[in-house]
């Protein structure tokens, strides 16, 4: 019964984008079978309570959540709110997770919503997505950054720069593994979690407002912060090829505005002009008929990445349109992702 609950919850929650239920759990249902590694049974977010009918409750949302899924399980440091950085009079807030009874440092995630860097999208929006990060006790990081309708590209490139650095000097603070940060992101989130992890701040220029406090406690690589991978689920890797020409978004379009040099700050913003060695692990989950962000862009990625020499993955789902991927085609994104944190020198057992 185990696998069969959680799979219709995943149904009902995972094919929307705002999803209209509250998640109870208490322990990750990661024993359902005998035949997987427990770290590969969080893959189609199968959590609950000891497998029984009481595994996932369906609750309707308070009313002052409209457009959320507020997830609610065995994490006493829920830390919402928290302002990292103010830009344009906006703070800017993040969520913490912290794993209860946590001793030392531990794995951590950072999670950079999607929704075309348009508002309307929050952190609040895709929570779903890093469930299975949260079964296996990670800290989690929730991050919000600028919209187009406050602020132009690259403003949320920056912001993120910026909350990865914050996460950095309070690492110690919050029991995060800084050598254990993994960023992820969907859609335009999946953009952002490339440029930060990939952009070198002392070369590009990004991120210069949030680095004067960084202090020796930062773990910086030439100029950057080093993750220890970056999980893309269809993010935007050329940023001038949906501006413009047959693969132009409205979005894309919206977040550029009219600025006179919006064809180089979206070529400094692309994650596919910054591939050099050295780079973090990458993997790319991509859907080939995705008629947002263009296949083909993953593909690129891949290639790039490849002759680079840097390890990557792609996972293709096929026939998969922009996210809203069904349940297998889900369960087994999270499978390799998994199993690629994990060749990646990423702990990934649950505690």
């Amino acid at each position: 019964m185990c696998q069969a609950e959680a799979d219709a919850t995943l149904r009902d929650a995972a094919t929307r984008d705002n999803a209209d239920l509250w998640f109870e759990h208490k322990r990750p249902c990661v024993w359902c079978s005998a035949n997987l590694p427990p770290f590969f049974l969080i893959l189609g977010l199968m959590w609950g309570t000891s497998c029984s009918a009481q595994s996932v409750q369906k609750r309707e949302l308070p009313g002052d959540f409209e457009s959320a899924a507020t997830i609610v399980h065995d994490y006493p440091g829920i830390l919402p709110d928290i302002t990292y950085r103010t830009a344009n009079n906006t703070d800017l807030k993040l969520d913490l997770y912290v794993p209860q009874g946590a001793h030392g440092p531990k794995p951590t995630l950072m999670f950079i919503h999607g929704g075309g860097w348009m508002s309307g999208y929050t952190k609040e929006t895709f929570q779903t997505l890093f469930l299975p990060f949260l079964s296996l006790n990670w800290v989690v990081v929730n991050v919000d950054y600028r919209p187009s309708g406050v602020a132009l590209a690259p403003a949320a490139v920056e912001d993120c720069l910026c909350a990865m650095r914050w996460i950095s000097r309070n690492a110690a603070k919050y029991g995060i593994d800084i050598k254990q940060l993994v960023i992820m992101g969907n859609s335009a989130g999946g953009h952002l979690a490339l440029t930060t992890g990939m952009i070198p701040l002392s070369s590009s220029g990004l991120g210069a407002p949030c680095t004067e406090d960084d202090g020796d406690s930062v773990r910086t690589r030439n100029g950057y912060i080093k993750p220890a991978a970056i999980v893309n689920w269809y993010g935007i890797t050329d940023v001038a090829d949906v501006l413009e020409g047959t693969n132009q978004q409205s979005w894309a379009v919206m977040w550029l505005g009219n600025q006179p040099d919006r064809i180089q700050i979206a070529n400094s913003v692309s994650p596919i002009n910054y591939i050099h060695p050295g780079l973090p692990p990458i993997i790319t989950v991509h859907g080939d008929h995705d008629d947002g962000v263009p296949y083909s862009q993953a593909v690129r990625l891949h290639a790039a990445l490849t002759k680079a020499g840097v390890k990557n993955k792609l996972v293709t789902i096929k026939g998969g349109g922009h996210g809203n991927f069904d349940l297998p085609a889900t369960r087994d994104a999270y499978v390799q992702i998994f199993d690629f944190l994990s060749r990646a020198g990423v702990s990934v057992q649950p505690e």
